[in-house]
């Protein structure tokens, strides 16, 4: 269940056509500070705290950086070293800590599409 005041990142590969289990996350607050890391579960989502609202503290400027082009190594796709998404740094604003931020990153090796969601 989706509460007010998270954020919850949602990770889709559309070019196999499904949740990117095992991809690294990371997010962090307006000052800099980790304030989440960990790696997408098999629903496709970073289950951490930050999904109820823990840790937000602050509106201001956030960034998730997803670590893409290990993934896809990890899963034998041929990508260049580096990749040409390596690590995929989104920043967003949150000016309303009750509401609630969901960010679907949906990708390929060559491009991706994230946005605020309605979850």
């Amino acid at each position: 269940m989706v509460r007010p005041g998270g954020i919850s990142l949602h990770v889709f590969d559309v070019a196999s056509g499904v949740a990117a289990a095992g991809l690294r996350v990371e997010l962090h607050g307006p000052d800099g500070k980790l304030l989440a890391s960990g790696a997408i579960n098999a629903a496709g989502v970073l289950d951490h705290p930050t999904v109820r609202g823990e840790g937000l503290v602050a509106t201001g400027i956030y960034e998730a950086v997803f670590h893409i082009g290990d993934w896809y190594r990890a899963r034998g796709v041929p990508v260049p070293s580096p990749a040409f998404l390596e690590a995929v740094p989104y920043r967003f604003g949150v000016a309303d800590l009750a509401q609630h931020y969901h960010l679907p990153l949906k990708m390929t090796p060559w491009g991706f599409s994230l946005f605020r969601g309605g979850a």
